[in-house]
């Protein structure tokens, strides 16, 4: 075997061994979703309980305020369509593209939080916070999580966008970035839920 051959075989060994790396860290962030789906429907489950136990206090009727949510949604449920096209960019090796449809992601998500801060700030204000009934309570519980956990994906995307910035686009950010695509989307999918469960349903 020549010094050439021996050198294309190792290129070889060393690209597979970064793909099948790649691949686990995927499929673990998919076992770390499945674990984190039985927390939410957990939190459905409580909430469900309890959204009658209003202990003469305000129902979902009297609190929620649908066009506001319906921006919320619209902003992460577009946010989803951005970071689809941010993967798109990073398979065609785009990178200020991808750098770009990354922030317009964040952006979005930003949105969603300012929107989520300002709803509980405002409830709380009205005197209906968490401690006002087992209906607030599981409420602010479940709606509370999921945006916790947008935050922490908006902390990612600074992340990852810096990181583009110092090391490019390689072998380590690829698979990072489609680990968030699957987080992204994955909370997008709950909230639908959430919306649907207990919004659309809180005002009928």
């Amino acid at each position: 075997m020549t010094t050439e051959t021996m050198s294309n075989h190792d290129a070889h060994a060393d690209e597979h061994e970064h793909h099948d790396a790649g691949g686990i860290k995927i499929f673990g962030f998919w076992v770390y979703l499945m674990s984190d789906l039985v927390i939410f429907g957990s939190l459905f489950a409580t909430y469900a309980v309890l959204m009658k136990g209003t202990a003469g206090g305000p129902t979902g009727a009297d609190i929620f305020e649908l066009p506001l949510i319906l921006i919320s949604t619209f902003l992460l449920l577009f946010s989803s369509f951005t970071y689809g096209m941010a993967v798109l960019a990073m398979n065609a090796n785009r990178v200020t593209q991808l750098k770009a449809w990354l922030g317009i992601t964040f952006l979005l998500g930003a949105g969603f939080i300012g929107l989520e801060l300002y709803e509980f700030q405002h409830l709380i204000h009205l005197g209906y916070g968490p401690d006002r009934s087992a209906f607030l309570s599981s409420f602010f519980t479940l709606v509370g999580t999921h945006g916790l956990h947008v935050f922490f994906g908006l902390v990612w995307l600074l992340v990852m966008l810096v990181q583009l910035q110092t090391k490019g686009l390689n072998d380590m950010t690829r698979p990072r970035i489609m680990c968030l695509s699957l987080f992204w989307h994955f909370l997008d999918i709950v909230w639908i839920c959430v919306f649907s469960f207990v919004y659309l349903m809180g005002v009928l």
